[in-house]
C-alpha cells in the first residue's frame, strides 16, 4: 500500500463581504489597527440559508473542477467542524447522503477548531492506511457568523466564514511526516461558546497562548522529523490575526518572505485557514517543504511536517 498524502484542495470562500471599517467608531479604533495588526479589512459571510453542508459541498464543487474524483471511488469522509448547524446527525453523513457516496463510505465529524485541519490529518491519513481506504475527502467548515455578538469587540470584526475539501490518496503532492499535539485544557475557558449563547474569547489569553507555545511545539517538530528550520520553504500558522503570524515569525526569527499571510479580505476562517492557503501552495513545485500548525480552541495546538513527492519517485 502506497502512502496516504494530499492530493488536492477545493477551497469555498462565500461572496458577501461584512466591511470592518465600517465599524471603526463603534469600537473607538483606527484603521491601521484593522489592517496592521487584526490584518482584516473585510469578512466572509455565508449567505442566511447557506448552512454547513452547502459550505461542505461549494468546497467539493470547486475540488471537482479542478481535479475531479469519481463518486464511487470515494471511500472516506470526515467533517472538521464545531458549528454543525443541527446536532443529529452529523454533517459527514448528510454530506453522503447529499454526493451520493457508495453506502461502505467511512464517514465522520470531528469536533475541533482552530487545530482541527492539522490535527485531522493525522487522523483520516491514519485511518485510511490502517484500513486500505483509498480516496479520502477532509471537510473544514465552521461558520462562526451565527455565533458572533456583533458589539463584542473581541470578535465582531474577526472571523469570516469558508470551507475547504482535501482530497486524500496514494500518489500524493504532499506526504506529512510525523505530527506533534498538545492541550491545555485548564485554560479551555478562554475561548468557549455555551450552548445557545455567542462565542467570546479572551484575546490577549489565546495570544499569549500562541506565543508561548508554538515556537517550542514547531523546534520539537523539526526534531522529530530530523530536519531544521532552515530547510522549510514556507511556514503556515493559523491565521489567528496578523498580530500573532507577526509575532511568532519574530520569535522564531524567521524569513518573513517564507511565512504565508491571507486574511486581508475574509477575515480568520477556524479550520479552514490553513487548507485555504496550502491550496495554492499546491501549485508551486518550488515550495518542497511546509510547516503547518494550527492552534487555538481548547486551548489545543497541532503541527505537521509536509513534504513534496518526487512525481518520478516510485511509491512504496
Amino acid at each position: 500500500m502506497s502512502t496516504i498524502g494530499i492530493k488536492g484542495i477545493g477551497c469555498y470562500i462565500p461572496e458577501a463581504r461584512a466591511n470592518n471599517a465600517e465599524r471603526l467608531s463603534d469600537f473607538e479604533i483606527e484603521e491601521s489597527f484593522l489592517i496592521d495588526k487584526l490584518g482584516v479589512r473585510q469578512r466572509a459571510i455565508k449567505a442566511p440559508g447557506e448552512d454547513t453542508l452547502a459550505l461542505c459541498l461549494n468546497a467539493f464543487e470547486n475540488l471537482q473542477s479542478h481535479a475531479p474524483l469519481a463518486i464511487d471511488q470515494i471511500d472516506c469522509l470526515v467533517v472538521v467542524t464545531q458549528n454543525p448547524g443541527i446536532r443529529i446527525p452529523h454533517v459527514s453523513a448528510r454530506l453522503h447522503g447529499a454526493l451520493g457516496v457508495g453506502e461502505t463510505c467511512a464517514c465522520f465529524d470531528i469536533s475541533l477548531g482552530c487545530s482541527g485541519y492539522v490535527y485531522s490529518l493525522s487522523a483520516i491519513e491514519s485511518f485510511m492506511s490502517a484500513n486500505d481506504l483509498r480516496n479520502g475527502l477532509l471537510f473544514t467548515a465552521d461558520p462562526y457568523s451565527p455565533i458572533i455578538d456583533a458589539a463584542d469587540k473581541n470578535t465582531a470584526l474577526l472571523f469570516g466564514d469558508a470551507a475547504t475539501c482535501t482530497h486524500l490518496g496514494s500518489d500524493p503532492v504532499f506526504e506529512t511526516g510525523k505530527f506533534t499535539f498538545g492541550t491545555i485544557g485548564t485554560e479551555s475557558a478562554e475561548l468557549t461558546c455555551p450552548g445557545s449563547g455567542s462565542l467570546s474569547m479572551n484575546g490577549r489569553a489565546v495570544f499569549n497562548f500562541a506565543a508561548k507555545t508554538i515556537p517550542g511545539d514547531i523546534r520539537n517538530l523539526l526534531e522529530r522529523n530530523q530536519t531544521d528550520l532552515a530547510a522549510i520553504d514556507r511556514f503556515i500558522f493559523h491565521q489567528g490575526s496578523k498580530y500573532i503570524v507577526d509575532t511568532l515569525t519574530k520569535l522564531m526569527r524567521l524569513d518573513p518572505s517564507k511565512v504565508a499571510l491571507d486574511i486581508l479580505d475574509y477575515g480568520n476562517t477556524v479550520s479552514s485557514s490553513i487548507p485555504l492557503i496550502l491550496a495554492q501552495e499546491l501549485e508551486r513545485p518550488h515550495i518542497r517543504r511546509v510547516v503547518l500548525s494550527g492552534f487555538g480552541a481548547g486551548l489545543s495546538w497541532a503541527s505537521a511536517l509536509l513534504t513534496r513527492t518526487d512525481p518520478h519517485a516510485s511509491h512504496h
